[in-house]
Parts: C-alpha cells; sequence; structure tokens
C-alpha cells in the first residue's frame, strides 16, 4: 500500500525499539485518541510488518497503510471501537 496523503492525528516513532515494543507503544498511543482518528507509526524492527497487521486485527483497529522505504516501515492506523 502506498503512503496517504493526508495529516495523521498522532505520530508515533519506534524507530530502534525491537519487537514487542512498536506494538505495545502503539497500542499505548491509540489509547489516546479517538475512535476514527489516526496514527502514523514509523518502525524499524522488520517484526514489525507481521506483528503491526496482526495488531491491528486482533485489537479492531484499521490498518489502512503499511509501505517500507529506506530500511523503515510505516504503518496508518485508524482506532477503531474498543
Amino acid at each position: 500500500m502506498e503512503p496517504s496523503e493526508h495529516e495523521f492525528d498522532a505520530t508515533l516513532d519506534a524507530t530502534g525499539l525491537a519487537c514487542p515494543m512498536p506494538v505495545l507503544r502503539a497500542r499505548r498511543k491509540l489509547d489516546e485518541l479517538e475512535v476514527g482518528q489516526t496514527l502514523l507509526v514509523i518502525a524499524s524492527d522488520p517484526a514489525s510488518m507481521h506483528d503491526m497487521p496482526a495488531f491491528c486485527s486482533m485489537a479492531g483497529h484499521t490498518l489502512l497503510m503499511a509501505h517500507s522505504k529506506d530500511g523503515k516501515f510505516y504503518y496508518e492506523i485508524r482506532k477503531g471501537q474498543a
């Protein structure tokens, strides 16, 4: 998926953090957002390619976009109903 052109409600830079920290930090940041708001997560751990989609699916959030560029992984997540 290609990156969106819109602004995000929040951004989380999880570069340098190993599994499971990017997902745990994303969950904490999403707790601060309202339903429907979007979070951009930037990670460097290749395991996030598997972990972030699984987290979104299990937690009821929507993964709108996922892509990698220059060794980083980008995830756009829309907060769902908790």
